[in-house]
């Protein structure tokens, strides 16, 4: 566990992760409790500074890994936060995120959905119009993947189809909605992936999802600069999400993240402050941009 944000540590050593994951897996989409070890999504170390007060945030796929953390470091910064679920399999977590949340003193309401429906996507904005007053804030974090060894010959219609709703439809509609709440000021933070920029061929259809939201966070960026809405997004490198033991077998599971850098994977809790940065107005000049978290592996 990271001491906090803000105290300097040795970032090869932070989590005593350089051996790797112990071999495990999940059936999809995974949930944290049964995780080993446990992922940080900052609930012990990070500490708010008043940077989003009053923000009201949409965060998808909030229920854990990055979206878990990314509640926890808005809620302390001051936000009211929605979050989206898929399924019951994550309801455990999801109440999970509210109740942190609520003991940061903020508005916490989770709502399951499945976000490969536009009418879905509506009802979300709709309940976070209503609930939280408004949108400030909206963050497109839910994402599929399914490693397949031989990658195309294994990439079935429907697989690619999934991943293609989840990850670029879902985040295209939920902006398209959400814009005529945004005011001048709001942001949308989208979240690609080192695959934009590296692919593995197992990951073949999600590589390509996170291409299209890179060039999608830098288009959109330019269409709603003229209304004072800035579009930026974080391209996460390997990162100890449920995600990562429901679709990785397990050896894969097991040297996951070795192969970067810092020579381990990432926790949730080290991706927060680059989307609180985003979100605050500390990068009001930022717009169109990617920020890399990936433990090295560089993104260009």
């Amino acid at each position: 566990m990271s001491q906090d944000q803000y105290t300097q540590q040795d970032p090869t050593a932070q989590y005593g992760q350089q051996q790797g994951q112990p071999a495990q897996q999940q059936s999809a989409p995974g949930s944290t409790g049964e995780m080993g070890p446990a992922p940080d999504h900052g609930e012990q170390s990070y500490r708010g500074s008043d940077r989003l007060t009053g923000k009201r945030a949409v965060i998808t796929g909030g229920d854990s890994g990055i979206g878990r953390a990314v509640a926890i470091a808005f809620a302390r910064e001051g936000a009211d936060v929605l979050v989206s679920y898929l399924d019951e399999q994550e309801e455990v977590d999801a109440r999970e995120t509210v109740r942190l949340i609520e003991e940061a003193g903020r508005t916490g309401v989770a709502v399951r959905t499945d976000l490969r429906e536009e009418a879905n996507c509506r009802e979300l904005i709709d309940r976070a119009v209503t609930d939280l007053g408004g949108i400030d804030i909206l963050v497109n974090n839910a994402a599929f993947q399914m490693s397949q060894d031989n990658g195309i010959d294994d990439i079935t219609t429907e697989q690619f189809d999934r991943v293609f709703k989840t990850n670029v439809y879902a985040m295209f509609w939920l902006c398209k909605l959400a814009v005529p709440h945004l005011k001048e000021g709001s942001t949308i933070i989208n979240t690609t992936s080192i695959q934009a920029f590296d692919p593995s061929p197992q990951l073949l259809d999600y590589a390509t999802t996170k291409a299209a939201i890179a060039n999608f966070t830098k288009a959109l960026a330019q269409n709603l600069a003229d209304r004072g809405i800035r579009v930026n997004a974080v391209a996460p490198g390997p990162i100890w999400t449920p995600l990562i033991p429901a679709t990785m077998p397990e050896e894969k599971v097991k040297q996951f993240g070795t192969d970067v850098p810092l020579g381990r994977p990432g926790q949730p809790a080290e991706l927060a402050p680059a989307y609180v940065f985003f979100a605050s107005q500390e990068s009001s000049y930022v717009t169109g941009e990617i920020l890399g978290v990936t433990g090295g592996r560089p993104t260009k």
